[in-house]
């Protein structure tokens, strides 16, 4: 063949290559144990997929996920524009944001990886930390804004001040959804800078309650978590509005919510807009598998697709 022929040719194959863009060349270069790709978290959960993240690159030596912690609503943004092909949520695309997929002819995959929970804390002197779901939506709707009005006996009398992470996170948004019927957040709360600010400003404020995604204070092998538990108590809820005693009352812990007696609980998700089995793929097979899963136990979360044990215990 004529070597003008050739170069001719040459020079075609790199045009059109380069003309495709950045997000396309990315998409070339991928597989699902390789490459680089961005994946945008909701910040609920930066310290269980972050284990994730470590344990699968550690694995697979030539998979570089490059990983950025947002309040849900910006993780949703991102994946409607196109930013992450991977994004990991609380909660399942709507009718309204698959059409715009829908418009791209782009089928987004979801994988559900967990069972997570809302917790509440309060801080260490208050005596109140065991309170009804029907108490915990009477202060998400504004009715109760006193702790005297919990328990005049306790001695606790003062405003109570709501503490979320952010305005636009998943455990906002979780609380509109679920306990406000909609509503606005009440005139009495305030969004934190951060999780770690939300956990102090309750350690400091006697009259806090504060809303945290479970993974935060759940795993007990890690430091930060042993010393954030130190500084706040973690409230038990009923969903009897008239518990006769303390055995009614449950905290987030993995075998209440498996039994799906604590009440606050809500689905992880890794949703996938990818065309092909790339790193995305790859990333959420791991963490549906046998070793992501062991993670999700490890976080105080509840694997979706391992089964939880229950251990009784009584004495004879």
């Amino acid at each position: 063949m004529n070597s003008k022929i050739i170069n001719s040719i040459l020079c075609a194959t790199l045009v059109a290559l380069f003309s495709c863009g950045g997000s396309s060349t990315e998409t070339s270069r991928d597989t699902p144990t390789s490459g680089n790709i961005k994946v945008s978290v909701d910040e609920s959960f930066q310290p269980v997929i972050e284990s994730q993240v470590n344990t699968f690159e550690s694995i697979y030596k030539y998979a570089d996920l490059d990983e950025a912690y947002k309040p849900e609503k910006a993780v949703i943004e991102d994946l409607l524009n196109d930013s992450v092909r991977v994004a990991v949520i609380s909660r399942e695309l709507t009718a309204e944001e698959k059409e715009v997929f829908d418009k791209r002819k782009i089928i987004p995959r979801s994988t559900k990886i967990a069972i997570d929970a809302v917790a509440l804390i309060v801080n260490n002197s208050n005596p109140d930390s065991l309170l009804t779901l029907d108490q915990v939506k009477q202060i998400f709707n504004s009715q109760l804004t006193n702790w005297k009005q919990l328990n005049q006996e306790s001695g606790l009398d003062g405003d109570i001040t709501i503490v979320f992470d952010n305005s636009n996170s998943s455990t906002a948004r979780y609380i509109r959804d679920s306990l406000t019927t909609g509503q606005k957040l009440p005139q009495n709360s305030f969004a934190s800078d951060s999780h770690t600010a939300l956990i102090d400003y309750v350690s400091e404020n006697k009259n806090a309650i504060g809303i945290i995604g479970v993974n935060w204070i759940s795993d007990v092998d890690d430091s930060t978590v042993v010393g954030f538990r130190k500084r706040v108590k973690v409230v038990g809820i009923s969903s009897d509005p008239n518990p006769v005693t303390t055995e009614s009352y449950y905290q987030p812990y993995q075998a209440y919510i498996s039994q799906e007696v604590y009440p606050l609980r809500r689905f992880l998700y890794i949703i996938s807009t990818e065309g092909r089995s790339g790193l995305g793929t790859g990333f959420a097979s791991f963490v549906a598998g046998d070793q992501g899963q062991r993670i999700m136990l490890k976080s105080g979360l509840v694997p979706a697709t391992m089964p939880v044990r229950v251990i009784g215990l009584r004495n004879d």
